[in-house]
């Protein structure tokens, strides 16, 4: 056989061009994913876009919360009598200096200081007494229940703030309690704690409604007629 006979070899195709173009493609995608994925988890971590604006703004509100006061600060009664008390103790003690330092002869001794207790409360209370009395019907009753009612909190000023704020709805709250109260609930020492509680409830409930935090400790009776 001659050489002109022997069929001619193709030349191979050049595949290694179309090789690097499919790499390259690959690559950008990616890199492009890895960017948006990062990008993302940034956003959400709060590296970058309004993360750090809404730690903020939480880290406000709590702020604006009100705070426990410390039975340190908490505000005596004696505290509001500075002036009459200053007067009677100055005039009573110069008028009756020597039938004191009689009495004090006598003792064997002079006045002692009230001695600080242990125990108690850890954080001081605020009072506050609801001006006028709630009357409502029993529940499946012919006889009506009148109550005046006072809270107490263990926070600052705010919590009595928001009590007198929304104070006409935290009224109607007391009411619709009062009227789910039983004949039966209102004559035992028992039955009138329990109803302590949910008046408790009711108004704390509506704080959290209008304000997001409620903060009333204790509910008491200052007024209790049942007719």
């Amino acid at each position: 056989m001659s050489d002109k006979d022997a069929p001619e070899e193709k030349p191979a195709k050049k595949k290694g061009k179309l090789g690097k173009i499919i790499v390259m493609a690959v690559g950008v995608i990616v890199l492009l994913g890895g960017g948006v994925g990062a990008g993302l988890y940034a956003s959400s971590s709060g590296l970058i876009g309004g993360g750090h604006g809404k730690e903020g703004e939480h880290e406000e509100v709590k702020k604006d919360l009100p705070k426990l006061v410390p039975k340190s600060e908490e505000v005596k009664a004696s505290a509001g009598g500075g002036e009459g008390g200053g007067e009677g103790g100055g005039h009573g003690g110069g008028e009756g200096g020597e039938g004191g330092g009689e009495a004090a002869a006598n003792n064997g001794e002079g006045g002692r200081p009230t001695p600080e207790m242990e125990g108690g409360d850890r954080y001081a209370s605020s009072y506050y007494a609801m001006e006028k009395e709630f009357t409502s019907n029993l529940a499946d009753s012919t006889h009506f229940i009148q109550v005046g009612v006072a809270i107490s909190t263990s926070y600052d000023h705010k919590v009595l703030d928001n009590l007198k704020t929304h104070e006409i709805a935290i009224r109607s709250a007391i009411l619709l309690a009062l009227g789910e109260t039983t004949e039966d609930q209102v004559f035992t020492a028992e039955g009138k704690k329990q109803l302590s509680l949910r008046i408790k409830k009711a108004i704390n409930d509506t704080l959290e409604q209008k304000e997001g935090f409620g903060g009333i400790g204790n509910v008491y009776f200052t007024q209790f007629v049942v007719q």
